[in-house]
């Protein structure tokens, strides 16, 4: 009797000891994970052991990170969501196209555009008369200087219906420039000349897409266990105060699955802007990290624009990342509350109510408060698809500045 309960006891010994080691090796691998993820972060996007504590209790953190050039503006934000990564994607491909009060008209392009595609599309009558105007090198509506030329060379600005035909071939050349991006890529992408010095938006994007950050590397890296489940351009007119902008992304949806759960990679590239921007990169990704109490929404966004350089630049540069990282603190909290099935109210109402207060913003040097979202724009647009998030803009009068800082 006592053989056979020393044999019992040894047996259980020996599984309890082989369920400890199991355990102990399981926990230190999630660790391990866990503590790579926070690691990675914290190198890309400077978040700190505080950042990931407050994280954990459910807050959400927004960093900016560090830019290459003076016209750029780069943030992170990180805040844990439960939900899964299916319903997360449905989400976000559902909403691409969705109008709201911020985002006017929105739409997407066939495999094959034409102009059908932008039949919903409405141009401004501003934009109509401010085209009558341009030159190459002084244009207040962001084309090539081939476009440039089109309008002065095939419009009749005597005719009395002048803005029908202004309409019909910017909807043509846009089409065109669609088109032609879809069939050679990068090579394709446009060449702003509305200021004097040109901007080439493929060295924008090379720029955009080559710095450092979690999402980048993970889109730079991409290999062949990452499934393309959506690949298509969209357009969308956002609400921008008095100066509505119509951007054009090329947009592509990534999974992939790994042992400790499905990953979704979404990244917008903007490859047409007519106000303000010069090029934008917006990532957005469910993350699932072994150890983690629930998974992760990531973002990133890297933005240029040609008003943060020359007459008080530092000051507006102190204002711009402060509004921005305080509205996608804003965003990505209604976000989760959105996906997570919690939201009793638009987030875009909350993020409205924040900046109408700064009123002050709008006498200052000409007004100066659309681009305290120089680094949203692109975020809300990719915001925007998880339940009704809108895109929230703030009105100014665009500085006439080069790309070197210079008054033109």
């Amino acid at each position: 009797m006592l053989t056979r309960v020393h044999s019992l006891t040894i047996v259980y010994t020996v599984c309890s000891l082989v369920c400890l080691t199991l355990v102990l090796a399981t926990t230190a691998q999630a660790q391990s994970s866990t503590g790579e993820f926070q690691r990675i972060l914290s190198e890309k996007a400077a978040f700190e052991p505080s950042d990931f504590a407050a994280l954990e209790q459910g807050q959400t953190i927004v960093k900016l990170t560090p830019i290459n050039d003076k016209r750029e503006v780069a943030a992170c934000g990180l805040v844990t969501v439960r939900t899964s990564a299916d319903q997360f994607l449905r989400s976000y491909i559902d909403g691409m196209t969705r109008s709201n009060k911020t985002v006017l008209e929105a739409g997407r392009f066939a495999s094959a555009p034409s102009v059908a595609d932008l039949q919903q599309l409405t141009i401004e009558h501003g934009d109509i008369e401010d085209l009558k105007e341009c030159v190459a090198g002084d244009c207040k509506i962001k084309l090539s200087a081939a476009m440039i030329e089109r309008f002065r060379r095939d419009v009749n600005w005597n005719a009395p219906d002048y803005a029908v035909h202004a309409t019909a071939l910017l909807k043509t050349m846009l089409v065109e420039y669609v088109r032609d991006y879809i069939a050679r890529g990068p090579s394709a992408l446009i060449e702003y000349h509305d200021k004097r010095d040109q901007v080439r938006l493929a060295d924008e994007q090379q720029a955009l897409g080559s710095a450092s950050g979690y999402l980048n590397d993970s889109l730079r890296g991409a290999g062949s266990n990452m499934r393309v489940v959506e690949d298509t351009i969209i357009w969308s007119k956002v609400k921008f105060g008095l100066k509505p902008v119509l951007i054009i992304n090329h947009v592509r949806a990534y999974k992939y699955d790994r042992d400790n759960g499905p990953q979704v990679l979404v990244a917008q590239n903007q490859i047409y802007a007519n106000h303000y921007f010069t090029g934008s990169l917006a990532l957005t990704a469910f993350v699932n990290v072994p150890g983690a109490m629930s998974p992760y929404l990531v973002y990133e966004n890297r933005s240029r624009a040609d008003g943060l350089v020359g007459p008080f630049s530092k000051f507006k540069r102190s204002v711009i990342e402060s509004k921005s990282v305080e509205g996608l603190k804003s965003i990505l909290e209604h976000s989760k509350m959105s996906l997570e099935g919690k939201a009793g109210h638009n987030a875009a109402e909350t993020v409205v109510a924040v900046h109408q207060s700064s009123a002050w913003g709008q006498r200052l040097f000409g007004g100066i408060r659309p681009l305290l979202w120089v680094l949203v724009v692109s975020a809300l647009i990719a915001l925007v698809v998880l339940r009704r998030i809108e895109n929230v803009r703030v009105p100014i009068k665009p500085t006439r500045i080069d790309t070197r800082g210079k008054i033109l």
